[in-house]
């Protein structure tokens, strides 16, 4: 009996990981389907790259969902890890590596895109393994934060910033030097993925998580903003969480485990 329990899986957090992974193969789709029109010069193949980029971050949005399901249920498992790496490894992976590609990398001399398009998706999968390694060893600490900037927040970075300048120069349907920027982005987040800065999980924030009403009004505002103003405001958003990593360490106790719910014992 208890052989065949060990057997199954639980519904909802890997339903989450399995519209994980969907995004992300649409996302793909969407990239090959634009390079087709772009090449064809048939219509506008830009709504394409655009909805690959939505769709990297419904990728991060189901993410997101699919660990606080399976926390708020106790229904945590190595299965469920597993799943949602590979997962990731496609949806914050490949999914952006191959995006950059075609949009800028791919205009670059000497197949030098070729490189840094591998080098993005390889410092991912190698900060999937080691999160893998480090989530079943039996120091909970991990759970409570990132060693390393985490691979779906550096597809967050890349999708919400490349979103935010198609829209700029939609007219262009280029975005002229911000290219070279791009790319030294990716290669920039390469180096963050597989770092030793910390970063908050927010892991203690779900469903049964309390607060003061003024940290919730604060909560709603953002999110409001985000709603609102989504083209600029994601951008904003995840290059905060990325640089938030340099200037935590100098941040008072206090408000770091405000901010991030972080344990501070033993640092």
């Amino acid at each position: 009996m208890k052989e065949q329990e060990n057997k199954m899986v639980y519904l909802l957090p890997n339903l989450m990981t399995a519209g994980n992974l969907f995004f992300g193969f649409t996302a793909i789709l969407n990239i090959f389907e634009g390079t087709i029109r772009r090449t064809a010069e048939s219509g506008d193949w830009t709504q394409y790259y655009q909805f690959s980029l939505y769709c990297i971050i419904g990728a991060f949005v189901c993410d997101m969902l699919d660990g606080r399901l399976a926390r708020l249920g106790g229904t945590e498992s190595p299965f469920g890890r597993e799943f949602d790496s590979l997962a990731d490894i496609v949806s914050f992976g490949i999914a952006p590596a191959l995006l950059m590609f075609k949009i800028v990398l791919s205009e670059m001399p000497n197949r030098i895109g070729w490189v840094i398009a591998f080098i993005y998706l390889a410092c991912g999968a190698l900060r999937l393994a080691r999160f893998n390694v480090l989530s079943a060893n039996p120091d909970k600490k991990g759970l409570k934060e990132f060693t390393g900037f985490p691979i779906p927040a550096a597809a967050g970075v890349i999708a919400s910033i490349t979103l935010t300048l198609l829209h700029l120069y939609e007219q262009e349907r280029e975005i002229g030097a911000w290219k070279y920027f791009l790319a030294a982005l990716m290669l920039f987040l390469s180096y963050m993925m597989f770092s030793k800065f910390r970063y908050p999980s927010f892991k203690a924030l779900d469903w049964r998580a309390q607060m003061s009403v003024p940290r919730l009004l604060v909560y709603v505002v953002v999110i409001g903003v985000v709603i609102i103003f989504y083209r600029y405001a994601l951008a904003a958003l995840f290059a905060g969480y990325l640089f938030y990593g340099f200037v935590r360490p100098y941040v008072s106790k206090r408000w770091r485990a405000d901010f991030d719910d972080a344990e501070e014992e033993g640092e």
